[in-house]
């Protein structure tokens, strides 16, 4: 399947997320993401869940990581509607937020970090397969953004569902992930 069948049906498939499912899905990738070695990170970049999208909730795994590394530094990403890139903004209480016009939160300013910094990225997506690529939504955000990170940086993946054999169309500017965390499993690419 091309990346845009794969979104339409992924869509589909997380609007039929019960909410009594996305709590106990949500409690399972938090348990498998937690048999992953990351004491060693330091600066970590996350999305936030967009509500109406069904997104994982990336909240407790932030709390998480903070209880195995109160010092990590964590980073939430604004889109720069100008460049169509990602700046990103130390993400701590006294962040202001607001909802984008893509139903996302995001700072409405704050402290920028640069993504040379980051360690560990959590990256949003509907579907990945099983060579590590993903379908993100498809305005690019985080392709262009992982293009710029160190070459180093752990791209770790949250799904509700299982991979599909192969996205058709991947093409030269496909980061793939380096673990994609299920409620059932983790993989490992």
């Amino acid at each position: 399947m091309t990346k845009a069948e794969l979104r339409i049906k992924y869509k589909e498939k997380r609007k039929n997320i019960t909410a009594s499912q996305k709590l106990k899905w949500d409690d399972l990738i938090l348990i498998n993401f937690q048999k992953i070695e990351l004491s060693f990170i330091n600066c970590v970049h996350t999305y936030l869940a967009a509500g109406e999208q069904n997104e994982i909730d990336t909240e407790n795994i932030l709390r998480y990581l903070k209880f195995i590394n109160p010092e990590m530094l964590i980073s939430v990403p604004k889109i720069d509607a100008v460049t169509g890139q990602l700046d990103h903004y130390i993400y701590d209480e006294n962040l202001q937020m607001a909802i984008n016009s893509f139903g996302i939160p995001e700072p409405l300013d704050g402290e920028k970090i640069l993504p040379s910094a980051f360690d560990l990225i959590l990256v949003p997506m509907l579907a990945f397969d099983s060579r590590g690529y993903r379908v993100g939504y498809g305005k690019g955000f985080y392709d262009k953004f992982l293009q710029g990170c160190r070459a180093d940086v752990i791209k770790i993946g949250l799904s509700y569902f299982e991979p599909v054999d192969a996205i058709g169309d991947i093409n030269e500017f496909d980061i793939p992930l380096n673990y994609c965390v299920t409620p059932q499993s983790i993989y490992q690419f």
